[in-house]
């Protein structure tokens, strides 16, 4: 039976990636809630080879239980297969109200050893991708004044990890994207924030030494745990410009922090900053900083000189 409450009843969700692991989960927990759901997957294996009917099978997995959805086998990494997917959610039902970017694959190695073909179709399936499609939902949520959208990060990219360059830097990329757009989109209720996910899937069964059953994922590191920050990411009250994490049935938030700035002369030189260096990395009296607060402090700056004249 589907679950019809909250605030996603005959919302229309776009998730990428949807045919297995993260994606499925996301999805499955917006249709239970009755939401109409465009399951896009290539159907690929871990590392973006080859086609399959995987998001066939999610749609039937909805539809036994009375939820809404439709197949969307695209590849994100094509313009026009990004805008098809789009184009079958607006086809459809008639509007596009939530994006949820989660497709992805992996081509790990040291990047000593990288081919940088491996570079590219890594970056442009996860950052490129992603772009591809936000850019269509993007148009639609503008002319609406609505949209939610989610990146999907990974603390590969966030804090690092070895032999995940390709990967880690396009998945910093969605918090440059992220930061950028949840301040173009302020004025339109297009909220747009990122997920850092912690989970058993056949992504993560693909790195070396992971011990993992994607198959048969432990009950604590299942997909469905992190699916709750989707879905808090995506709802009417949904926060923007904001980095969850989530998986083994944690959250948390991380943000990126500025320190004081050292004051200088027009002459400063290498000597003078060095004699200051432990002060520069000093980050004890940090604070948050993004180019949304400096937006939102510049609006309320104008607003408070407003009401003073």
């Amino acid at each position: 039976m589907v679950i019809k409450m909250g605030s996603f009843k005959d919302k229309v969700v776009v998730v990428t990636g949807a045919g297995g692991g993260l994606g499925k989960a996301h999805a499955i927990e917006f249709a239970k809630r009755g939401a109409k759901v465009v399951v896009n997957d290539l159907g690929g294996s871990d590392d973006g080879r080859g086609k399959s009917d995987m998001a066939d099978l999610v749609v039937d997995e909805i539809h036994s239980f009375g939820g809404e959805a439709i197949a969307n086998k695209a590849s994100v990494a094509d313009k026009k297969g990004a805008q098809s997917i789009v184009d079958d959610a607006v086809n459809t039902y008639g509007t596009l109200d939530i994006l949820v970017n989660n497709a992805g694959i992996l081509r790990d190695k040291s990047f000593k050893n990288m081919d940088m073909g491996d570079w590219d179709i890594v970056m442009n399936v996860h950052l490129n991708g992603t772009s591809y499609v936000t850019k269509a939902a993007w148009d639609i949520m503008w002319r609406k004044s609505y949209g939610r959208i989610l990146f999907t990060s990974s603390t590969s990219g966030i804090f690092g990890n070895f032999g995940q360059a390709n990967y880690g830097a396009a998945k910093m990329g969605m918090l440059g994207l992220m930061n950028v757009l949840a301040i173009e989109g302020l004025s339109k209720n297009i909220r747009v924030n990122t997920l850092a996910p912690d989970a058993e899937t056949r992504l993560i069964a693909t790195i070396p030494g992971a011990q993992v059953n994607p198959d048969n994922p432990d009950p604590m590191r299942h997909p469905k745990l992190v699916s709750p920050a989707v879905l808090l990411l995506c709802d009417e009250d949904a926060p923007t410009n904001k980095t969850v994490h989530a998986g083994n049935g944690k959250f948390a938030c991380s943000a990126t922090y500025i320190n004081e700035p050292l004051n200088f002369s027009a002459d400063v030189t290498y000597e003078d900053l060095l004699e200051r260096k432990s002060e520069l990395f000093d980050m004890s009296n940090a604070q948050e900083m993004s180019g949304l607060l400096r937006v939102q402090q510049m609006l309320s700056e104008q607003m408070n000189a407003d009401n003073s004249d």
